[in-house]
């Protein structure tokens, strides 16, 4: 396979100024690779019984360790779940294990974690995975029953307010707000871009019981994530319940086909559009899903809306302190979570019934053989990032002379 020829024809038609910033990105570890490179990963999956016949649940799609985080949800409580569902679909389960344990090679690697360590914390995410879904039990993770570096998460979210979020992204003049246009967080938006997206939220808020909550004071081009960078994105001020310190951010995401697609053999539903796909499955995974998630349009291409979360709402794995039990609590907490998610989900469109789980969960041979598929994709994928390494050093994926452009 010609790595970089992939990554280039997949990416092709995106803003170029943030997709510059994912190839960066990806350039920088193999983790940020495997972040960005999810229709590689899928298109590597070797054929393995136990990747075709496990039950088809719906799957994350791009499971990895920074895909797990806490949100304010819609009723602005605090979770701790998947929160991103821009790839999922009806497939196998066990494409979500191996997906994720591949991120927890690639990405615990890079804190100094032992290959012994490694495979312990591996098979601790297995083993509650495959536990909680035996039970048939769909939960979810509670800060009061939470510990470690998962109640440390809970607790900075809890002592921070939405004023002080709100004066991370924005600007304070008198008792105005404009938006932080730093070149980090956010871009410059074009005029023409400006109005689109005004002239949609003022049709949004006239179908809303509060229309002027949604009034539009300020709009820029969001930077967030790796995979999906260079996809249209805006990050929104609206007045929320007034000046200064009542205003609201927002969080309006193109919604594009998921990167499973091509691999997919279980009948999917007919979506309505992929943001109709991506809103429906996050609301069927979660416990409790987003404020404001919904699926909408603007100009005959869909998108996602929701409020903004703060990309820093992760558990901060650096604090691991070289004690490995610490990132166990992690992984226990990631492998309930997920197997929560595709029990909940169960029985609808397709997807396997709890019976289905919990007899595939009771067993365990499958175990071992999951854990050495995605140790053989770590390794696959740190041989792809430094082909990508090689080509982007040599200017592949600038637009320099003799870089063919449409590729």
């Amino acid at each position: 396979m010609d790595v970089a020829r992939a990554i280039r024809k997949f990416n092709k038609g995106r803003d170029p100024q943030r997709l510059a910033l994912k190839y960066s990105k990806m350039h920088g570890s193999a983790f940020s690779f495997f972040r960005g490179t999810c229709h590689l990963f899928q298109q590597r999956l070797p054929p393995a019984r136990i990747l075709q016949e496990a039950p088809s649940v719906w799957v994350c799609g791009d499971l990895h360790l920074e895909n797990f985080g806490s949100y304010k949800a819609d009723n602005r409580l605090a979770y701790f779940d998947m929160n991103d569902f821009d790839e999922a679909a009806l497939a196998p389960c066990t494409w979500d294990l191996v997906r994720f344990l591949a991120s927890v090679r690639l990405g615990l690697l890079e804190l100094g974690l032992a290959p012994s360590e490694l495979a312990g914390v591996c098979q601790v995410f297995l083993d509650v995975y495959a536990r909680e879904l035996a039970t048939g039990k769909a939960r979810w993770v509670e800060r009061e029953t939470s510990d470690g570096l998962v109640r440390a998460l809970f607790d900075s979210i809890r002592s921070r307010s939405r004023i002080e979020f709100l004066a991370t992204r924005t600007l304070l003049k008198g008792k105005h707000r404009t938006l932080r246009v730093d070149g980090g967080k956010a871009l410059p938006i074009e005029e023409s871009q400006r109005q689109q997206i005004g002239a949609f939220m003022e049709r949004f808020a006239a179908g809303q019981d509060d229309p002027d909550f949604f009034r539009v004071l300020d709009v820029a081009r969001r930077i967030a994530g790796t995979g999906s960078l260079g996809v249209e994105r805006y990050v929104i001020l609206v007045q929320g319940r007034g000046s200064p310190d009542g205003h609201f951010l927002l969080d309006l995401k193109q919604a594009m086909p998921s990167a499973l697609s091509p691999y997919l053999t279980a009948r999917q539903p007919e979506w309505k559009s992929e943001a109709h796909r991506v809103v429906a499955l996050q609301r069927r995974v979660q416990a409790v899903s987003m404020a404001f998630l919904q699926a909408v349009g603007m100009a005959g291409k869909p998108y996602i809306l929701r409020a903004l979360q703060p990309s820093e709402d992760r558990v901060a794995l650096s604090h691991w302190d070289g004690k490995p039990a610490r990132l166990g609590g992690v992984m226990a907490s990631m492998g309930a979570a997920l197997a929560w998610g595709h029990l909940r989900a169960g029985g609808r469109d397709g997807s396997a019934i709890a019976d289905e789980l919990i007899a595939f969960g009771a067993k365990a041979k499958w175990k071992r053989r999951i854990g050495e598929i995605a140790h053989n994709c770590a390794l696959q994928v740190t041989a792809d990032w430094q082909s990508y390494v090689a080509a982007y050093d040599a200017g592949y994926f600038s637009d320099g002379p003799g870089v063919a452009a449409n590729v």
